[in-house]
């Protein structure tokens, strides 16, 4: 028998002052079987930087050829396109031919920085792709966070992010390695 994902449900209260975007969304998201906490909340915080009306939640781990977010304009072209972890440089490539913007929040403290090592070069040179790097630390913080129903505060300001969910808090202090 499969297991089933499952169901967390997050209203999304987002204050970016750098952008000036104010945005505050329902989200329901249905977290697999095999993705963690911290992945789950990572894409919330992806969400919450890139935060857009138009920014929307994919089937991410259940369809191989979607990125974990993505935003289409109304011909249906990939405008942004947002993946977590450490993709391969073949989806690299596919990210970067198939939308205008690509963001990859990379995590993993041994992995990332090997990962980064190897694929500098490459992805440099397409010209559409951001990296930015999430430490251990901060994830375990926001897997500490995690409800089945959760009321999310995110505070964005000089590219610095406060998470806040009831009396729980986490500073979001990410790491740009291509921009």
């Amino acid at each position: 028998m499969a297991l089933k994902a499952t169901i967390y449900k997050a209203q999304f209260n987002v204050a970016d002052l750098d952008r000036h975007v104010y945005l505050d969304q329902q989200h329901t998201l249905a977290c697999h079987p095999s993705e963690t906490l911290q992945r789950l909340m990572l894409r919330l915080v992806a969400w919450g930087f890139n935060a857009d009306e138009e920014l929307q939640f994919t089937k991410g781990l259940c369809e191989a050829d979607e990125p974990a977010l993505w935003k289409k304009n109304l011909s249906d072209e990939i405008e942004l396109w947002i993946d977590l972890g450490l993709p391969d440089e073949k989806r690299l490539k596919k990210a970067a031919h198939k939308a205008k913007k690509v963001i990859i929040f990379a995590y993993g403290d041994n992995a990332a920085p090997v990962w980064w090592k190897q694929h500098q070069a490459k992805v440099s040179q397409y010209g559409n792709i951001s990296v930015v790097f999430f430490k251990d630390e901060t994830l375990a913080e926001l897997e500490a966070m995690v409800e089945r129903s959760m009321n999310l505060q995110l505070t964005i300001e000089a590219e610095q992010g406060w998470l806040m969910l009831g009396d729980k808090s986490c500073t979001l202090t990410p790491e740009w390695w291509l921009r």
